[in-house]
């Protein structure tokens, strides 16, 4: 194989995501919903039923399954399995940026809108309640915003005699920023609260072009 060979296979490939095959990827939709006229965010209480962050406040969404032909698939599917809504009432679905975060992760969001939130019927297994809050308040709030330290910590059977530096090697320690929202007496935080700024902060510059 020589260089032009090699170039020209390179250039027929689309970038993408290296080791995207190793990552958790998820879906998520942030659901708008029509209460009184204005407009609000709805919210899932985890179950605490649930395995993983059992009471957590959350997007409806989960894991992106083989039958899924898409993330925005998942992203209906999920809605309607936890919500127990037909597809149908699950509207005008956009996509917005997506997130690989540093826990090895890929979630892709999505905006859309539930026409009749009075056929909601709750997996109960799943989601323990939701809410409601307006999406006045958000645009309005800078969340709390805190670091946590993420030290590297290589396994025992590690080569360090193939390193530089062996086993005093500078390993660069992590810091991850954690997003607090409050309203009323909820807490919302994690990637829900990232992926809720970084919507606020899309529609604000929206409507400042």
């Amino acid at each position: 194989m020589n260089i032009t060979n090699i170039l020209s296979k390179l250039a027929a490939k689309e970038p993408g995501i290296m080791g995207l095959e190793n990552f958790r990827r998820s879906s998520v939709l942030i659901p708008l919903v029509e209460v009184e006229g204005e407009v609000h965010i709805l919210f899932e209480v985890r179950s605490m039923h649930m395995r993983r962050q059992p009471g957590d406040i959350c997007f409806p969404g989960g894991r992106i399954d083989p039958s899924d032909k898409t993330p925005m698939e998942c992203a209906i599917r999920e809605t309607s399995e936890e919500l127990g809504i037909t597809k149908e009432n699950i509207v005008n679905v956009t996509p917005i940026d997506y997130v690989v975060s540093d826990m090895g992760r890929i979630i892709y969001p999505y905006v859309g809108q539930l026409t009749d939130i009075n056929k909601i019927i709750l997996n109960e297994m799943e989601v323990g309640e939701i809410f409601t809050v307006p999406l006045a308040h958000f645009q309005a709030t800078t969340p709390d915003t805190y670091k946590v330290k993420v030290n590297v910590i290589p396994e025992d059977n590690f080569p360090f005699e193939l390193i530089v530096g062996g086993e005093n090697y500078n390993w660069q320690i992590q810091h991850i920023e954690e997003l607090f929202y409050r309203y009323e007496d909820r807490v919302i935080w994690g990637l829900t609260a990232k992926i809720l700024r970084h919507f606020c902060q899309l529609i604000s510059n929206e409507n400042r072009s």
